[in-house]
C-alpha cells in the first residue's frame, strides 16, 4: 500500500546512503501513515537507509520507495556519496592482473 506495487526507485539508494529532513514539518507529519511519519520523524538527524529500515520495521525495498517518494516531494534530503575508497586503484589492478596470469 505504501509503494502502491513499486519496486525501483528513481534515485540510487544504497544501504548506507545518509538521509536527513531539511525542514520538519509538523502538519506534514501528522497526516502521515504511521510506517512513513516514523521514518520521516526519525530522519530529522542524519540517518542512513538500512536505520531508518530497521527504526520503521519496514523491509528495506519499500523503505527506499518511500525515500524516494519522500525526496522526490523535497521532504527528504539525499545525501551525495562524498567519501572516496581508502583503497590504492592500481594497487588492486595489479593485484587482479597478478591473480589472472596464475590463473
Amino acid at each position: 500500500m505504501l509503494t502502491g506495487g513499486r519496486t525501483r526507485t528513481r534515485q540510487r539508494l544504497f544501504v548506507h546512503t545518509l538521509i536527513s529532513v531539511p525542514y520538519y514539518d509538523p502538519r506534514f507529519a501528522a497526516g502521515l501513515p504511521p510506517e512513513t511519519r516514523s521514518l520521516y520523524d526519525r530522519a530529522r538527524r542524519t540517518t542512513s537507509v538500512a536505520e531508518l529500515s530497521a527504526y520503521s520495521g519496514m523491509p528495506l525495498g519499500v523503505t527506499r520507495v518511500v525515500i524516494d517518494d519522500l525526496a522526490t516531494t523535497n521532504r527528504l534530503q539525499i545525501h551525495p556519496e562524498t567519501y572516496s575508497s581508502p583503497f590504492d586503484s592500481r594497487l588492486l589492478e595489479r593485484l587482479r592482473d597478478g591473480l589472472l596470469q596464475l590463473a
